[in-house]
């Protein structure tokens, strides 16, 4: 028999949920909305929109790594071991965008595709996608990108020296690298992987690594610094005796690269190391700013009130628009770098330098501090 109480209780329930649903729409609903918004709401991962991409699974690596599993939306290329994806999320109001290595397959089964984000000390992208990302979220993408690859026909030799989080890009190419030989008909490669971590437990794909050890695929050495100190790069010779002979992948902290370098230049091999940097992205957003146009060489000073589009119109430089209201994209173009607010909802979208451009609309966007378009 139902009881009061019962029945109080699935009510309540009930009332529950609809707040959250109600709360859901109502979120996107209070700002002004143009078409392709609504559509946002019942499909983002459509084909024709932004890519997108909705994350289906959260996979813990380390104690402050974890593997995001991404379904990408249509549109979505293929990518070469050792690429990256740049992935833009929205923390606290400001779309933050941060490049991450692809882990994954080239081609999965299920249309996903993996990073693996490692929390860093003030990272806000970073720690955001570790520790405050759920199931079901959508981010933002750029295709896939970078050149840190093996190419189409792997050498023979291999050696992959890495350090920290750098080994997710050296990760996406061992998981690779068989199908990539068996297509350039090519014997699979000796390969060495040199990893410093602080100790085991915090070696990213550990236990994976540690398999491909054990099979013969790789021979590894791990080095962890709370016990055997930091990897001294001079003497690298006493952990592969072969350097020379080796095509060199190097990927890990700006110090450990930079000695790298020095020591393949310093033995005349400079030409067979291959290197990958992680940049790190310090934007701080504002209202209004220096809007720089690169191509014209025009600097005009923009409050935060003024779109990108009467910025640069009244400074002369030749903007593309339509229909000046956000609605045809006849005005989009590449943010080199800097932030811009979006006037319509106030969200803000930063770019770094060197990394992939941004797109971006002027007629309903703002300087929200210093920025560099691409015109």
């Amino acid at each position: 028999m139902t009881t009061l109480a019962s029945r109080t209780t699935v009510v309540g329930a009930l009332r529950e949920r609809a707040l959250k649903f109600a709360e859901r729409v109502a979120v996107p609903l209070s700002t002004p909305l143009v078409p392709s918004d609504y559509l946002d709401l019942i499909d983002p991962l459509r084909f024709g929109t932004d890519l997108r991409g909705r994350i289906v699974a959260i996979n813990p690596e380390t104690r402050d790594a974890a593997t995001l599993v991404i379904r990408p939306g249509r549109g979505w290329l293929p990518h070469e071991p050792g690429q990256y994806v740049r992935i833009g999320v929205d923390v606290d109001g400001v779309r933050q965008w941060r490049a991450y290595s692809l882990t994954s397959k080239g081609h999965r089964r299920d249309g996903c595709f993996t990073v693996t984000v490692k929390a860093i000390p003030d990272g806000v992208v970073s720690n955001h996608l570790v520790r405050r990302a759920t199931v079901g979220s959508v981010v933002h993408l750029d295709q896939p990108a970078g050149d840190f690859v093996l190419g189409d026909r792997p050498p023979a030799k291999l050696l992959f020296l890495t350090a920290g989080s750098g080994i997710t890009p050296v990760m996406g190419m061992l998981r690779n690298l068989a199908e990539l030989c068996h297509r350039a008909g090519v014997a699979d490669p000796d390969v060495v992987v040199v990893h410093s971590a602080p100790t085991p437990d915090d070696v990213i794909f550990g236990w994976e690594l540690r398999m491909l050890a054990r099979e013969g695929r790789i021979r590894l050495v791990e080095k962890h610094t709370d016990t055997h100190g930091m990897l001294d790069v001079a003497r690298v010779d006493d952990l592969v005796d072969d350097i020379a002979e080796r095509q060199t992948w190097a990927c890990g902290p700006a110090g450990l690269l930079d000695a790298v370098e020095q020591r393949w230049a310093a033995a005349g091999i400079a030409d067979q190391l291959h290197i990958e940097r992680f940049r790190p992205t310090l934007i701080s957003a504002g209202e209004g700013g220096t809007v720089t146009f690169a191509k014209t060489g025009s600097v005009v000073e923009a409050d935060g009130s003024q779109t990108l589009l009467d910025a640069g119109e009244s400074a002369g430089v030749l903007m593309p628009s339509g229909c000046r209201m956000g609605i045809c994209f006849g005005c989009v173009v590449p943010l080199r770098q800097g932030a811009v607010r979006d006037l319509r909802n106030g969200a803000v979208t930063t770019a770094s330098a060197g990394e992939d451009n941004v797109q971006i609309q002027t007629c309903v966007s703002a300087a929200a501090g210093a920025c560099e378009l691409d015109l």
